[in-house]
């Protein structure tokens, strides 16, 4: 699903929440709903099916239900089946199953449909309740929609009630110029990339964080976007599993500043309060700034980190559509664990982790040349030393062997680094690590596969030579493929395109090879068949030419003794027949 936070803040605001809505700020905007639920009939029975129906001004998400139309608060009823299954799901909320709808997708949208099937054991009368999520901050919950009933069972008027759009206290706007970078080492601990960059350049990524009190730290972030920039702070080097954030985000000529908690891969669960004190913002030369005061230390059940401990330190960027989307690239990471509350340093941080990028290196190395060179050295080589031996074996089968065997070692110490790193399987990598897995598979069954080759003039030689080159041929084109898919994911964070520009390059180079080789190898073999053609064509003229004078009477004409002996003189003569 595109859009997993937008369900997860629906299913718990219309599973979870009361009939009102509470703003901290105290400012509430009231208006009438815009969206509406229409059924295609007015009375049920259990077992049938109703359409119903959402329609209203455009919104990206939704949250349909049924429920006793007595008793509002009650559990979901009933089941729904889907009409347009590529843009709602059916959910589970309070153990019914398929109780409920929403959306796939944060798309556009301003109608959909669903079926409603209505149970045995169904109340008298039901009423269809939505919330419909708008864009970012501005929703509507549980707007009331029509009441059907059973046979003989009269109706219930539906209520007119409004709901609300969200308010949100704002940070001042009262910073006037950059933050400063002069202190980071001295009285700030900074983190900067790229290291050592001015806070008020358009592509340096700066956090910085400053004791202003026994349990008072003052955090200053700044970055190039137009959207939000974060940080958060992780007991390790994998984004999720409760880590403490802290978003700056651009709506609309402001910035919220907002705390929340990172779990997995999910939408973060932002704090209805910040527990921040002091914010303040600036938008500025197309940087965001922001800076705000916490305390040190928190209660453990208010979720916020003590900023006396080591953490690993991460900061990312990425776009704002309604609501936050995921980062733009891999986020920056600190190369181990610190205490912004300890002595001040002056760090950076890498946005692509060692282990993935000893992993590209390994799969580089091993696809793009030990294997090239290998199939070259087997292809053409075996000409070259025809004769010449290397510990009991032929120098090119030597060299070929060992070379393919490096192929297989370098790509299964690279195999094991992303499983080591992401401690599981990865679902954010689309076909590479499908792929990748195939590639391994194939570099191992091909030694597998030559210590069965048969002796050279078996039956089953040709059968075994076109499975080695088929597979070899087949797990060096995947390769290449997954080195391409690899090259675009965020964690290797490669300058594009010139990767893909390099990529291409070196494989138009190995092509280019093997294409220069086939042909000199055929202009070498059309040679030798020549010659010998020629020497097959003068050695037969030379036996036609000592036949015919074996039956010639007259002894050829020389000039001196046994002349006709000499080969000048025999080949003078090859076309007497």
């Amino acid at each position: 699903m595109e859009s997993p936070g937008v369900a997860l803040m629906l299913w718990a605001l219309a599973c979870l929440s009361g009939p009102s809505t509470g703003f901290p700020n105290g400012k509430v905007t009231e208006h009438f709903p815009k969206h509406t639920v229409e059924v295609n009939v007015t009375e049920f029975k259990p077992g049938d099916r109703v359409k119903v129906s959402l329609s209203g001004p455009v919104f990206e998400g939704f949250f349909l239900q049924a429920r006793n139309a007595e008793n509002l608060e009650g559990p979901a009823i009933g089941s729904f089946a889907l009409a347009d299954r590529k843009r709602s799901q059916v959910l589970t909320c309070g153990r019914v199953k398929n109780s409920a709808v929403s959306h796939t997708s944060k798309s556009k949208k301003s109608h959909l449909d669903a079926y409603w099937i209505a149970p045995r054991d169904a109340p008298k009368r039901i009423q269809f309740l939505v919330t419909v999520v708008e864009k970012f901050r501005v929703f509507w919950v549980k707007i009331p929609g029509p009441t059907i009933s059973q046979p003989n069972i009269p109706t219930l008027a539906t209520p007119v009630v409004t709901e609300v759009t969200v308010g949100t206290s704002l940070p001042v706007s009262h910073l006037t110029q950059p933050f400063s970078a002069s202190d980071c080492g001295s009285n700030k601990f900074c983190v900067r990339n790229p290291s050592d960059c001015d806070p008020g350049a358009r592509d340096c990524f700066f956090l910085s964080f400053k004791r202003d009190h026994v349990d008072l730290i003052v955090v200053e972030m700044s970055g190039p976007s137009d959207g939000y920039i974060a940080f958060a702070l992780s007991h390790d080097q994998w984004m999720g599993g409760g880590d403490d954030a802290y978003l700056c985000i651009s709506d609309s000529h402001h910035v919220d500043i907002k705390t929340a908690s990172l779990t997995g891969r999910a939408y973060p669960e932002f704090d209805s309060e910040p527990a921040l004190d002091e914010m303040s913002w600036r938008l500025a030369d197309g940087l965001i700034q922001c800076s705000f005061r916490r305390r040190i230390h928190f209660p453990a059940l208010q979720g916020r980190f003590n900023l006396d401990a080591n953490y690993y330190i991460f900061m990312a960027d990425g776009e704002v559509r309604g609501m936050i989307h995921k980062h733009y690239r891999q986020p920056l990471i600190t190369d181990g664990k610190f205490n912004v509350t300890g002595p001040a340093k002056d760090i950076g941080g890498s946005r692509s982790p060692l282990l993935i990028k000893i992993h590209g290196a390994l799969m580089f190395v091993a696809w793009m040349t030990t294997v090239s060179i290998g199939v070259i050295v087997a292809r053409f080589f075996k000409p070259v030393w025809p004769n010449s031996l290397l510990f009991g074996e032929e120098i090119w089968f030597q060299v070929h062997r060992a070379l393919m065997v490096m192929t297989v070692l370098l790509t299964g110490a690279s195999f094991i680094l992303p499983f080591l790193y992401r401690g599981g399987w990865s679902d954010q990598a689309g076909f590479h690590p499908y792929l990748g897995c195939t590639v391994m598979a194939l570099a191992i069954f091909q030694p597998i596969m030559a210590g069965f080759r048969p002796p050279p003039q078996a039956p089953r030689r040709e059968i075994f030579n076109w499975l080695h080159w088929s597979t070899g041929t087949t797990a060096r084109i995947l390769a290449v493929v997954v080195i391409f898919l690899g090259m675009d994911l965020p964690a290797l964070n490669l300058p594009d395109p010139w990767d893909t520009y390099t990529m291409m390059g070196f494989v138009a180079w190995h092509v280019g090879t093997d294409v220069l080789l086939e042909i000199h190898g055929y202009c070498l073999i059309h040679k030798e068949e020549a010659d010998i053609l020629a020497h097959e064509r003068d050695s037969f003229t030379l036996s036609k030419y000592l036949f015919a004078l074996s039956l010639s009477a007259v002894p050829p004409p020389c000039s001196f003794h046994n002349c006709c002996e000499s080969p000048r003189y025999i080949f003078e003569w090859r076309n007497v027949t």
